[in-house]
């Protein structure tokens, strides 16, 4: 009697050990490739798929035909199921195509409409409410938190302003670097769904701060996740009521909202595939599992399309949805406390910087990507050719610049059409 209750017990502790080990498992063999998955339920990428594009403006007929070839090809070079772009030029969408399959299995092609999720692209929507609200006096940038949030869970966030916040300056941790053990386990399982913002705050409340408010840059999306609930406070409404006042319906966003647990075609939302880490044709590819990114919302939780996101890139230069001087506010790389500026040059919800393109030259964009479960994101806005450019993809590549180099052909497409797009 005494050897049964002993080989229960250790039976009852081992599957509670197993128990709470299997977040950790899933989080490595899924998101570090550092443990092995079933060898079941891996697919194959067909060569060929089907392609479609809509284009606005028929003058613009060259540079459309030119970009969907280029995402066609580009899709095959990556390995991914599907790709879908969309551009914007002097305030107005121009064109938008896609190539390949929403789902593999059901051979369910993607279409314009088709959903991604965008990851850290969202903290470039979350830093767009921050400008609107910053710029009707709803939010001071350089003002304690504590003026929008009724009680601040850590006695420490009462020197951080939404400005560092928006800058990741903040001293706040990124996934890896939370102390609040608890916390972490949460984004690991990525299973509990939070609606308000201030509750997700309990995944990093204990943490402690790497360093003094505005004295350095650490890149953190827990930060832009209290931004959210400063938002929401300074509002007085949830997070994702003030998104869609401010940004959402002004911007003409109908297709972006909170990411679901997976993909779900009777919604129009792909698929999201993780790969072997392989290529050619022993590249194989398999549904991400469901995910709950809601406690990382404003960080990396929406869903979008291209044409939504290239609309919010219209948008963001049109003086009557942002004025001038807050586009500049907004598109400034920030300084650190010592005069430096910040060693990624972000700005506030927006990296900003100068590129070559080939046949074109120097061009300045504001820009974020995002990488996801199963899904990433680019999102550009080329102010000097009033044009915005946005790429998804619903699988990860091992480099995320592998996948986003695209932007730049599908760029050099249209500002080479310049004279016809009609700019005033």
């Amino acid at each position: 009697m005494k050897n049964k209750k002993f080989v229960l017990g250790i039976f009852a502790l081992l599957s509670c050990i197993g128990y709470l080990l299997w977040p950790v498992y899933q989080f490595y063999a899924w998101s570090l490739d550092s443990l092995p998955l079933s060898p079941f339920g891996w697919q194959a990428l067909a060569t060929e798929a089907p392609s479609t594009q809509k284009l606005y403006q028929k003058e613009l007929q060259p540079a459309a035909d030119q970009s969907l070839k280029a995402i066609e090809k580009h899709r095959q070079k990556i390995g991914s199921p599907a790709i879908s772009a969309a551009v914007s030029a002097c305030g107005k969408l121009v064109w938008a195509g896609a190539s390949g399959w929403a789902d593999l299995e059901e051979q369910i092609p993607v279409t314009t409409e088709t959903r991604f999720r965008i990851g850290s692209t969202s903290k470039a929507l979350t830093g767009t409410a921050l400008a609107r609200l910053a710029q009707k006096g709803s939010v001071d940038l350089d003002s304690s938190i504590s003026n929008y949030l009724e009680a601040l869970p850590n006695p420490e966030w009462a020197e951080i302003t939404p400005r560092q916040l928006a800058s990741h300056m903040s001293g706040l941790p990124h996934y890896k670097k939370n102390s609040d053990w608890l916390g972490l386990y949460k984004t690991l399982e990525l299973d509990t769904h939070y609606d308000s913002m201030y509750q997700a705050l309990e995944i990093f409340d204990n943490s402690e701060l790497l360093f003094q408010p505005g004295t350095n840059f650490y890149y953190s999306t827990l930060g832009t996740v209290l931004l959210g609930a400063v938002l929401a406070g300074s509002e007085q409404k949830s997070y994702l009521n003030v998104m869609e006042d401010e940004v959402f319906i002004p911007a003409g966003m109908k297709n972006t909202e909170v990411s679901p647990l997976n993909g779900n075609m009777e919604r129009n939302i792909a698929r999201f595939y993780k790969s072997n880490g392989l290529s050619g044709d022993e590249l194989r590819l398999r549904e991400w599992r469901p995910v709950d990114l809601s406690h990382r919302l404003p960080g990396g939780g929406f869903i979008s399309t291209p044409t939504d996101l290239v609309k919010l890139g219209a948008h963001y230069l049109d003086d009557n949805f942002l004025a001038a001087e807050t586009r500049e506010v907004f598109w400034s790389p920030q300084k650190l406390a010592n005069g430096e500026v910040n060693k990624q040059h972000y700005a506030l919800g927006w990296r900003y910087r100068e590129q070559e393109i080939p046949s074109v030259g120097i061009v300045r964009h504001a820009n974020h990507g995002g990488v996801s479960r199963g899904s990433q994101s680019w999102l550009m806005i080329m102010p000097d050719h009033n044009l915005s450019v946005a790429v998804n993809i619903n699988r990860k590549t091992k480099a995320f610049w592998d996948f986003g180099r695209i932007s730049m052909d599908i760029a050099k497409a249209f500002i080479r059409q310049q004279g016809k797009l009609g700019c005033k």
